[in-house]
């Protein structure tokens, strides 16, 4: 649990945990055995990612390439959602760490507009790395909006507004600012429109420091 300060001594307790647990607060304890099948699954879930797309990633494949029966998967990850954020965990957790606790700019230590630019294009640069899990896990989930993940970085751009000084509704502000690095729009933008990460980043930069400075 991370205690969060915000200006006018209002305080807000974040639960700083990934996607799924494990990585943060060290590995949910299971036996030998178990963890070594895990991770045997996780791996083949990996190569599969590779070879068809994380929209080629099923169930049933995974369990025909580990060579495992279906049940033994869904009783590992719960379902496809639950496999998806699995995968993501790891890179999630270490994307966490390096805003709330890294080096400046993404890190604390840096003003709050130049935090906002660095999250942004940490980000994007996230997202095109790992977006097709993400999009996947997403539309697996039935309110992605309420996984702990995706709240944790809506409060963290709603404290970075607030640290700038903004009144005028920084939670609905937040909300909206999020929409922008949501998969679907990002790889969009770069797949259908050709849209390079740099141009991304650089209108994110535009946007953040008009709503900063205009508040």
């Amino acid at each position: 649990m991370v205690r969060i300060l915000f200006p006018g001594s209002r305080i807000w307790d974040v639960s700083f945990i990934p996607l799924r647990p494990g990585s943060l607060s060290g590995p949910v304890a299971e036996r030998s055995d178990a963890a070594r099948n895990r991770e045997r699954l996780l791996e083949a879930a990996r190569k599969l990612v590779e070879e068809c797309g994380a929209d080629g990633l099923t169930m049933d494949r995974l369990a025909e390439r580990a060579g495992v029966g279906k049940g033994t998967v869904f009783r590992r990850f719960g379902s496809r959602a639950g496999l998806m954020m699995t995968l993501l965990s790891d890179a999630e957790a270490d994307f966490q760490g390096r805003f709330m606790f890294g080096p400046p700019p993404l890190g604390p230590g840096a003003p709050g507009l130049d935090r906002l630019i660095a999250f942004g294009a940490e980000r994007i640069a996230f997202v095109l790395e790992y977006g097709d899990l993400a999009r996947a896990a997403d539309a697996s989930i039935r309110n992605r909006f309420e996984v702990p993940a995706v709240v944790l970085w809506h409060r963290h751009i709603e404290f970075l507004l607030r640290e700038e000084g903004m009144e005028a509704d920084p939670w609905l502000m937040a909300l909206s600012l999020s929409a922008i690095l949501d998969p679907e729009r990002l790889l969009y933008a770069v797949r259908v429109h050709g849209v390079t990460p740099e141009r991304l980043a650089e209108s994110w930069r535009e946007l953040v420091t008009r709503v900063i400075r205009g508040s």
